[in-house]
């Protein structure tokens, strides 16, 4: 088996606006992460705010092989990379919508991870995500 290439992302938490908290209530979300990723995400998503160089190797991602979140009616598709923070499993989610601004990366796991990791906002994380 060919190892996974990894990108490291370093950024401070931000706090969101509950969107990432809504969207994975969704019965049809609960599932497939479920089913792709092998567990249930806590309700609600790490904030990162990538650091401004950072943003641009963001771009990275784009065009890689993403786990799909395939959408229910009027919602977007969303790409799933598989990631750790601090050596706890996670994945980072890109919602796939014209704007969404790239200097963001909404994180999910089966923890909330704010706590299991004593973050608060503009504490600083390393990201490595899974390509």
């Amino acid at each position: 088996m060919q190892p996974l290439n990894q990108v490291k992302f370093n950024g401070t938490i931000t706090s969101g606006q509950g969107n990432g908290k809504k969207y994975l209530e969704l019965p049809w979300v609960k599932r497939q992460i479920q089913e792709k990723l092998g567990y249930t995400a806590y309700p609600g998503t790490l904030n990162v705010k990538l650091l401004e160089k950072n943003t641009t190797q963001r771009k990275k991602l784009t065009g890689k092989k993403a786990i799909q979140i395939c959408p229910a009616e009027g919602y977007c598709f969303g790409a799933i990379f598989k990631a750790t923070i601090n050596g706890l499993e996670c994945a980072v989610v890109i919602p796939q919508i014209e704007g969404y601004p790239e200097n963001i990366l909404e994180v999910i796991a089966p923890l909330y991870l704010r706590g299991a990791l004593k973050l608060k906002d503009k504490d600083q994380v390393a990201v490595t995500v899974f390509v």
